[in-house]
């Protein structure tokens, strides 16, 4: 979250930020957040989005409506036609979302990077062995949506979606400062797990991860609100056909998506942690010869 004015000082304190954002009781706040964000007032929304902008940069010039009857109809906005385009080489993965790229690098030993220091393991991310086993040697992308950004995501590329498996947990915050702080976090919080079908026959996966304040996690091809209250089933069937850079759903507020790749594919030499990517362009990029 970037802040501005005077509330950008206490930002810059990590240990305040991480105690601010985790040691508030953060199941009930993001469950108190998901109400107060539905609330169908345009004079409450006004002043919602303005106590938002002073703790972050949100820039709604390129959405697609300037009025709002909701804070939920804010966070979740559609972005004004062309705003994004799409990378149309065949070859390339498009970034699913606006973000920071938290962390990038190849999956070894079976394990990822969360922050300087600090790693977890792919299969208890997954909760799932045999997926993580088929990923090995390939790359992943932790792509970081912060609260002022766009928080609908995209099909990387034309693909089917084939199954969601939904890991219920925790919400705690996913910035920087608790990311350094807190050990296997993407592991302990709520979570999608997307397994996609490219149309070359390559699989990957999207791993959306909830946090503190995000109400839920939507699909536009499954009638089914991801949220803390969800009770089941946790691995969901699905038989979705999307075309590169049509909306796959989106967060009700800033978080987080792991992007995971086999052997085959390679980031371009400028994603770096720290870089910004905009939906649609290049995030990762076939690579033939990788794939033998």
């Amino acid at each position: 979250m970037t802040m501005r004015g005077p509330l950008a000082r206490i930002g810059r304190i990590d240990g305040l930020n991480f105690l601010l954002t985790n040691a508030i009781p953060r199941r009930l706040a993001t469950l108190l957040m998901g109400r107060i964000s539905r609330i169908e007032s345009e004079w409450f929304t006004a002043v919602g989005i303005a106590v938002w902008k002073l703790f972050c940069d949100l820039d709604l010039s390129e959405s697609k409506a300037q009025r709002f009857r909701s804070l939920q109809e804010c966070f979740t906005r559609e972005l004004a036609p062309g705003a994004r385009p799409i990378d149309a080489d065949p070859a390339v993965l498009a970034s699913p979302c606006d973000a920071i790229v938290g962390a990038v690098g190849r999956i070894e030993c079976g394990t990822l990077l969360q922050a300087k220091g600090s790693t977890y393991r792919l299969a208890d991310l997954l909760q799932d062995s045999s997926t993580a086993e088929r990923l090995e040697g390939g790359y992943f992308v932790t792509l970081r949506l912060t609260a002022g950004m766009y928080h609908r995501f995209h099909a990387p590329q034309d693909c089917v979606i084939e199954q969601i498996d939904y890991v219920a947990g925790d919400a705690w915050n996913v910035n920087p400062p608790t990311l350094a702080r807190m050990e296997r976090l993407f592991c302990r919080n709520e979570r999608a797990v997307l397994r996609l079908r490219l149309a070359d026959g390559a699989r990957i996966n999207l791993v959306p991860v909830a946090a503190v304040l995000v109400a839920s996690i939507r699909f536009t091809f499954l009638d089914v609100r991801l949220h803390l209250r969800y009770r089941g089933p946790n691995r969901i069937p699905c038989d979705a056909r999307l075309s590169k850079g049509d909306s796959m759903g989106w967060f009700e507020h800033g978080s987080t998506i792991i992007v995971l790749v086999p052997r085959g594919f390679v980031p371009p030499a400028n994603l770096r942690s720290g870089a910004r990517i905009r939906a649609g362009e290049a995030l990762l990029r076939s690579v033939e010869s990788e794939r033998r």
